[in-house]
């Protein structure tokens, strides 16, 4: 397939990048950094181009045969429409040029449960100051992302994996509709299951969780290894 991948030059985007061009794929890898993108392929069109730029946008989606989306922005307390506006602009560019498949990431945290192996300081503490407080505005524009692409007339699949976290390869990971009781979610993983949902038409038009059941950190080595490695 000829496959649009917004937010290449992310984690994810790079392991989705990659794992695309494995699969034999042809890959145009959207990215604001087109000459700081690591991956190099006969099949690999690096594209530059601002997803909030319309005409852009327009342009790195014509001819594709489906979009996928990993825009990621990191959180914060100022308002944050990244999401939002960017995924506009791709759904409009698809209508325009008859592309119907799209796969978009968000995260669990749009729609935060307790989790059965979370405990107190989790389930009580720090997923309602993420959520909440330090996450706020990120994740109400992953709603409003949300909301747009299930208004569309595309076949859509929104995936919302949890806490995400690093992995040499892809495990036996597990995809369900809706809510996953699990906390954490390997980027491999992650990238992995955008790509299959290509084949599969199992979720179309419907929210689904990602959750990786082998080699999940303890939360204090996700803290060490993940959100304090951010700042």
């Amino acid at each position: 397939m000829r496959i649009a991948v917004f937010g290449a030059n992310g984690p994810t985007g790079r392991l989705l990048t990659g794992q695309a061009l494995a699969a034999g794929h042809q890959v145009a890898a959207v990215t604001r950094q087109p000459d700081t993108f690591p991956v190099h392929h006969d099949r690999l069109e690096v594209v530059g181009a601002d997803v909030l730029d319309p005409a852009a946008v327009d342009a790195a989606v014509a001819e594709r045969d489906a979009v996928l989306s990993t825009l990621g922005v990191p959180a914060g307390k100022a308002p944050i429409s990244t999401y939002s506006r960017g995924v506009a602009n791709i759904v409009a560019a698809m209508r325009r040029h008859r592309v119907r498949r799209l796969a978009v990431v968000s995260s669990s945290g749009v729609d935060p449960h307790a989790y059965s192996e979370g405990g107190f300081l989790f389930n009580r503490v720090l997923l309602p100051y993420v959520t909440r407080v330090l996450g706020k505005t990120l994740y109400d524009d992953m709603r409003r992302m949300e909301a747009l692409v299930r208004a569309s007339d595309l076949d859509w699949t929104i995936v919302r994996p949890s806490g995400l976290f690093q992995l040499p390869a892809v495990t036996d990971y597990t995809l369900v509709e809706g809510h996953a009781d699990s906390r954490f979610t390997a980027r491999a993983d992650l990238a992995a299951s955008m790509l299959a949902l290509l084949d599969d038409d199992r979720y179309l038009r419907t929210t689904v969780s990602v959750i990786t059941t082998a080699d999940n950190p303890s939360l204090l080595q996700w803290i060490r290894r993940e959100a304090l490695a951010k700042g």
